[in-house]
């Protein structure tokens, strides 16, 4: 039995859900998402709540769930707060500038990373290394998050590169006479 699938997911003031076609879809303030929906669960609307529950007993359908009662969350989060990722720059001469729908990576190439932002997510930079990636969708503001620290991934030694926010880098020892 699934601890967090038993939980109903509580639709917040100012958000609508509705399923049709094999699509869950959640409208609210910070824009509309969908899921689509698993064969192997039930989705229910009722009492301003989504419930999940598997089918049958299968394997399957118990494996799926969990995750997606914690999917429908994510919609539920991401259409009312959003999300955010914070990433890191350091190193001698790494910097970062958001222009317009790009953002300007200088990370000690010979040329500098322009990497395009999608619609619907927003990257700030407030300082010249730190990156603010925000957005409605989880798992888009954590794959631009990823794609962006796979340019300079931290190095053990001395900590340059691309990191998470509250990341802990291990560090080595350098090398001894």
């Amino acid at each position: 039995m699934s601890r967090i699938g038993k939980k109903a997911v509580p639709i917040p003031a100012g958000v609508t859900a509705n399923i049709a076609g094999g699509e869950l879809s959640v409208k609210g303030p910070k824009g509309t998402l969908s899921l689509r929906l698993a064969d192997e669960i039930r989705y229910e609307i009722a009492d301003n709540a989504v419930s999940v529950a598997p089918v049958n007993d299968t394997k399957r359908a118990r494996s799926f769930w969990g995750m997606q009662r914690t999917l429908v969350q994510n919609l539920m989060t991401g259409v009312t707060q959003g999300f955010t990722k914070k990433l890191l720059i350091t190193g001698v001469g790494y910097r970062a500038a958001a222009q317009g729908r790009t953002l300007r990576l200088q990370l000690g190439y010979s040329h500098d990373v322009n990497i395009d932002v999608p619609e619907g997510i927003d990257v700030k930079t407030p300082d010249a290394t730190t990156v603010e990636i925000s957005g409605a969708d989880k798992q888009r503001v954590g794959q631009l998050a990823a794609e962006i620290r796979r340019w300079r991934k931290p190095e053990p030694y001395k900590g340059k590169g691309i990191k998470y926010d509250g990341e802990f880098i291990f560090r080595k020892e350098g090398k001894k006479k």
